[in-house]
């Protein structure tokens, strides 16, 4: 029985042209991402911008380990430690594109990172401590993971029409469509806000709503719906800061 030829495959650093989905910058950021197998490759091509991108998702995820440190120990330090982990995330957040800008070493890679520290920082944590906070219910998390899904989805369109979208003269995006997931930190001043009254737990405004027989739903965890909502809009358009 007569087989196939073998397709064959160009190896990366023998290719010449760029795709004609990136531009010959980034395909050169491609390049140097590929063209050797050393272990650190990628840590030396990060620049400061990347790092400081880093910074964001590192806060997310020292937010999330806190939450599930005042869960084990009932310390209010571990609480207060997790929500200022999220603005703190933010400031890196806004940061990162500055200095990018500044230094001119915007990346593909970056431009990846960003999105992924994102919805760790903004999607994740403050699902996380709305959860910590009393919204645990099976409906509650139904509601929070629909927002985490949102929040990934819309960076994920984000990145995907980026390029066509329009531009002002300092080549900044000049609106976003649909709410930026940072947006969620003003969720987590309002959980902020009702730990330091004490309207949490059992305690939350609006307390549970019966749905159907053994299925509750708080009415805080309405705002992560109308959040996610908001994130995925194609008609609602934010100018960009």
């Amino acid at each position: 029985m007569s087989q196939r030829p073998k397709a064959t495959r160009a190896e990366t650093s023998e290719m010449e042209m760029p795709p004609t989905t990136l531009s010959k910058k980034q395909f050169q950021q491609v390049k140097n991402l590929t063209k050797d197998d050393g272990h650190f490759n990628l840590v030396r091509n990060f620049n400061l911008a990347d790092v400081i991108t880093l910074c964001n998702g590192a806060c997310g995820a020292l937010s999330i380990f806190s939450n599930l440190r005042y869960l084990i120990s009932h310390d209010q330090y571990y609480l207060q430690l997790a929500m200022w982990c999220i603005p703190l995330g933010f400031t890196f957040d806004v940061f990162d594109g500055r200095v990018a800008r500044w230094r001119q070493t915007s990346s593909i890679l970056g431009q990846e990172l960003d999105s992924l520290a994102d919805a760790i920082s903004f999607g994740v944590a403050p699902a996380v401590l709305a959860f910590v906070l009393g919204m645990q219910s099976f409906l509650d998390t139904v509601v929070l993971t629909c927002f985490v899904c949102c929040g990934i989805a819309r960076l994920a369109r984000y990145n995907a029409t980026v390029a066509i979208l329009p531009h002002d003269s300092t080549g900044k995006v000049a609106y976003f469509e649909g709410t930026p997931i940072p947006t969620s930190l003003a969720l987590v001043a309002v959980m902020a806000y009702l730990n330091s009254v004490g309207k949490v737990g059992e305690q939350l405004p609006g307390g549970l709503i019966d749905i159907v027989p053994g299925y509750s739903i708080h009415a805080m965890v309405i705002m992560f719906g109308i959040s996610g909502a908001l994130m995925v809009s194609k008609s609602l358009k934010i100018p960009k800061w």
